[in-house]
């Protein structure tokens, strides 16, 4: 199964296409950008609690069979956290001192 590549951070809205370089994941595939992952969220999934990594891009060119944004479209549907900014922040403050393999 592809990672649904959903087109927008979760806590600040930016547009994060298939290519774009700073778009952070959970293992949740909880998706947000670099900078509110680092200033914002300081590594901490505000949804699961979980640490981020840089998502992968998916190939625009079919380099393999069926294997490229054309034949496995990324998610068109935006998410958008359910937490108050001030939900995340208090979440986050308890959270970030506990290293993300740790939690």
């Amino acid at each position: 199964m592809a990672l649904q590549l959903r087109p927008n951070c979760e806590y600040c809205d930016k547009d994060l296409p298939p290519q774009a370089h700073d778009a952070r994941i959970c293992s949740y595939e909880c998706t947000f950008c670099a900078d509110c992952v680092e200033t914002k969220l300081f590594n901490v999934c505000p949804n699961c609690g979980g640490g981020f990594a840089p998502r992968p891009i998916r190939p625009s060119r079919e380099w393999r069979p069926g294997v490229c944004t054309t034949r496995q479209e990324p998610s068109d549907k935006r998410v958008h956290l359910k937490y108050t900014a001030e939900d995340v922040a208090t979440f986050v403050a308890g959270v970030k001192v506990v290293m993300p393999e740790e939690r």
